[in-house]
């Protein structure tokens, strides 16, 4: 609208120039013709602005309804069960779950994952790997089926029970305002000073803390800018060293960080990964070779599994994915 009321303006001009050129018309004319399409073209912006704040307020209504008409998380029960013993065991026994009702996603899944196992799960965007993940942790729940941990339903037991069992490090480092020892001991507040030192020295955190003048008293901000993006991996990964959780979930957690630093990580997690049940998403093939069991996922379903070895030599979707990453480029003859 403004654009069109420069033109007006310009046209006026031109025109009134020419008229008073010619004696057709006297100045005082053409600036009152001025003025008046100013006063009409302004009005009209006005509306065009109003029409835009209006557009903006109604998709921004959506979003608050669509907020507000979703489903309720579900109550946790009032005699939750708990497992007795802390090993780690996790089984899927023919587990659906679909976002939407109408385009299926996981569909009669069964999975025993044993004490101690590494488990690695693979496969294209979209197969449903970290869906998996969150429908253990009970971020969503599931439509069929039932998912055991140690012995007991999951959707028997409390949210904060549940999740307080199970160990993540994400793709995405989460530091907060405060030390690295604060940090560090997050998930664990109960922890002593020996107990932050071990995590740290095991994860090798300890390494470029030594480096920092204030070491573990060192303030980091919320987004951790005073420490690399390897050193925030580190970091997580002592979190979760320190909380000593029966099940560990890595999600990509080396897919941020260069080579050299991705051996460190990788030292931290095979240490993190000891005597814990521990799930794999990696896109990376090389960092999961040595898992006792590789679940290849393609649309919600497991379509191979097996160790290494055995998937390459099966010369299926595993073997594919691993040429893609791994094979040397065969040039075009010229």
């Amino acid at each position: 609208m403004t654009f069109i009321g420069n033109l007006v303006y310009v046209a006026i001009a031109v025109v009134g120039g020419l008229q008073v050129a010619s004696g057709a018309m006297q100045l005082g004319d053409v600036q009152a013709f001025i003025q008046y399409s100013r006063q009409f073209t302004q009005p009209l912006a006005q509306l065009g602005s109003m029409a835009n704040l209006l557009q903006s307020g109604v998709a921004s209504a959506e979003r608050v309804f669509d907020l507000l008409d979703a489903e309720e998380q579900s109550e946790d029960p009032d005699l939750a069960e708990t497992p007795t013993e802390a090993h780690g065991r996790l089984v899927f026994e023919n587990v659906s779950f679909r976002y939407s009702a109408e385009k299926p996603l996981i569909e009669e899944l069964s999975l025993v994952a044993e004490p101690e196992q590494t488990i690695a799960i693979v496969g294209p965007t979209g197969a449903g790997k970290t869906t998996l993940v969150n429908l253990m942790m009970r971020f969503y729940e599931i439509d069929s089926g039932r998912i055991l941990l140690d012995g007991v339903d999951v959707a028997t037991m409390t949210r904060h029970d549940l999740r307080s069992r199970m160990g993540m490090v994400l793709q995405d480092t989460w530091l907060f305002g405060g030390t690295i020892r604060d940090n560090i001991a997050y998930g664990r507040p109960d922890a002593t000073e020996q107990d932050i030192l071990a995590a740290a020295t095991a994860t090798y955190v300890d390494r470029f803390v030594h480096s920092i003048p204030d070491g573990y008293d060192t303030v980091l901000d919320d987004e951790g800018g005073n420490v690399s993006a390897g050193e925030m991996q580190l970091l997580t990964i002592a979190r979760a060293f320190l909380a000593k959780p029966s099940v560990l979930i890595l999600d990509e957690a080396t897919s941020s960080v260069d080579t050299r630093t991705e051996v460190l990580v990788q030292k931290a997690m095979s240490a993190l990964r000891a005597e814990r049940t521990s799930f794999v998403i990696a896109h990376r093939l090389s960092t999961i070779r040595d898992a006792d069991l590789i679940l290849v996922m393609e649309s919600g379903r497991i379509v191979e599994q097996g160790n290494h070895v055995q998937l390459l030599a099966a010369n299926g979707a595993y073997q594919a994915l691993y040429a893609a990453q791994f094979a040397a480029p065969v040039g075009d003859e010229v």
